[in-house]
């Protein structure tokens, strides 16, 4: 993982999880255990997902560049059916508190597209490369026209 990468994941990580522990200790007034345990996992849920799609999104822009945009589009959809997956599998548990899980889970995704947008918008990355646009014009200006 390139140093900004990792940044980026650091700058969207720790708002997000700082979110989540205000999350946790609202539910665990509100609703108690059941509600710390549904703030716990909703926070969880989204540092997996979406830390996963931006190492895979970041992957991809490094290696395939010309598959980004379509990747993703097609990250984001599974990143939604894997959460869908999830609430599905988990709609009738009484291990937590659906309602302190489902206001996380959402707290937390807007937390984490909020702090990735700002990430990017500050980081200094380069859409061109110098040294290759350079090595282009050296090439064109040896060869004969």
């Amino acid at each position: 993982m390139q140093s900004n990468d990792a940044r980026l994941l650091l700058h969207a990580v720790v708002p997000t999880l700082a979110i989540g522990a205000i999350a946790v200790a609202v539910s665990a007034v509100v609703a108690g255990t059941t509600g710390a345990i549904g703030a716990v996992v909703g926070t969880v849920l989204v540092v997996l997902v979406m830390g996963a799609g931006l190492v895979v999104l970041q992957s991809t822009a490094r290696n395939h560049p010309q598959l980004f945009q379509m990747m993703g589009l097609m990250l984001y959809t599974v990143q939604i059916l894997a959460v869908l997956v999830f609430l599905l599998a988990f709609k009738d548990t009484t291990l937590f508190d659906t309602k302190a899980f489902a206001l996380t889970l959402l707290g937390a995704t807007l937390v984490w597209i909020a702090a990735q947008t700002r990430g990017h918008m500050k980081a200094k990355i380069l859409y061109v490369d110098p040294d290759s646009a350079e090595a282009k014009k050296a090439e064109t200006a040896g060869s004969p026209t």
